[in-house]
């Protein structure tokens, strides 16, 4: 960075050599040009984000494609009675034989979300359940109820005396 010597020469030798009418226009068009490098500047490199984040989706796109390609396909629920005509409901049909079909355990479902020691269960729970081992010292400890729940409970309770 120059010192304040040489800017002083820089101007006084613009000055001899421009003249004092020509030096403002030439500051002007100075101004102007690097208004213009500063916006040309700027455009480039939004440009470039753009591109760089153009590449970075296309990259997460394969990602996922081929995180799907290795996913196991389960197999279509009632794929089966979709091909078939159903017959017309009979008494006879309604009733299951217990040796037709096996009865299934339910089965605890699966996470559709991990993050730590987290897991986040579909809707049915709608609650996540920690796979921490200090899970069990977390339900140990007393909570006190939810003050909501506690008076309309103690509502009801004085409504069920008093009828």
């Amino acid at each position: 960075m120059p010192s304040f010597q040489d800017s002083a020469l820089l101007v006084l030798l613009a000055l001899i050599l421009f003249g004092p009418k020509k030096l403002p226009e030439l500051a002007r068009q100075l101004g102007k040009l690097m208004a213009e490098f500063r916006r040309a500047s700027n455009e480039f490199r939004m440009q470039m984000e753009e591109e760089l984040r153009i590449a970075d989706q296309e990259e997460q796109r394969k990602k996922i494609a081929a995180m799907e390609a290795a996913a196991p396909v389960a197999p279509a629920i009632g794929s089966e009675t979709e091909n078939t005509i159903a017959a017309p409901a009979t008494e006879e049909s309604l009733v299951d034989p217990p040796h037709e079909h096996p009865q299934q355990e339910p089965t605890e479902p699966l996470p559709i979300a991990t993050s730590g020691d987290l897991n986040l269960m579909p809707p049915a729970t709608g609650l996540p359940v920690s796979n921490s081992a200090l899970s069990p010292v977390l339900d140990s400890i007393p909570h006190d109820p939810d003050p909501e729940t506690v008076s309309a409970d103690v509502a009801s309770h004085e409504a069920a005396q008093r009828g």
